[in-house]
């Protein structure tokens, strides 16, 4: 197996100033296969992504879970890469996959662009909770084996939450390997609403959705309508 056997699949919407570094990072990491799924930008976002390199630029209605499962059944290789479009690949990540070609699914290890102190602990405890809860989030670079994700019928497509409801039920069938990466991923989701005030709703959110709170409505408390 080599980093050509593995399918990267980037959701995206209004992403111009982020997809050229993401799909580049794609290509630059040896994927012969880097599909991105515009879910209906009103920027140059498809644009910017086929002249990076996408191999095909897919459009959708939007939502990640709905956006992803439609490029998804474009790939061919043995793993599908799923990479937000904020977010960089290291290198060597198609690489660490391909030394743990036996496993089910997995994610990377996270390197927040800020040297900011904050994010090293944000960093540090989004490792544990792939370590003990076996639960990766989509922003960590969640890969899965496509014939495993074939056979789950791919994310549910929610509004929200898609990877961690995606992550429960894969990790009932093998804990997740979390490779070393790093995955280089955007602050300003942190910087753009305060790292404290973001860290403290992504907590409640995950909370929420634990206690069965309905997908909808913690869509609209973290979207803010």
């Amino acid at each position: 197996m080599t980093p050509a056997d593995i399918t990267v699949v980037i959701p995206a919407l209004n992403e111009e100033h982020a997809i050229r570094c993401s799909v580049h990072s794609a290509v630059s990491a040896g994927a012969s296969e880097v599909f991105v799924c515009d879910g209906g930008s009103r920027d140059n976002t498809v644009e910017r992504a086929t002249e990076a390199g996408a191999s095909s630029v897919v459009r959708s209605s939007p939502g990640r879970g709905v956006q992803m499962n439609l490029a998804a059944e474009l790939a061919s290789g043995i793993f599908i890469l799923f990479l937000h479009a904020d977010n960089e690949l290291p290198k060597q990540a198609l690489k660490q996959i391909c030394l743990h070609e036996d496993a089910a699914w997995g994610a990377f290890r996270q390197k927040i662009d800020s040297r900011r102190k904050i994010y090293r602990l944000i960093e540090y405890g989004n490792d544990l909770r792939v370590r003990w809860r076996k639960v990766p989030f989509g922003d960590q670079g969640m890969f899965v084996r496509r014939s495993l994700f074939e056979e789950q019928k791919g994310f549910a497509e929610l509004p929200l939450m898609e990877d961690v409801e995606l992550s429960h039920r894969l990790r009932k069938i093998e804990p997740p390997v979390l490779l070393p990466g790093p995955l280089h991923i955007s602050a300003r989701r942190w910087e753009s609403k305060g790292v404290v005030r973001q860290t403290v709703t992504n907590w409640m959110i995950q909370l929420s959705y634990a206690r069965g709170v309905s997908v909808a409505q913690l869509a609209r408390k973290y979207y803010g309508n």
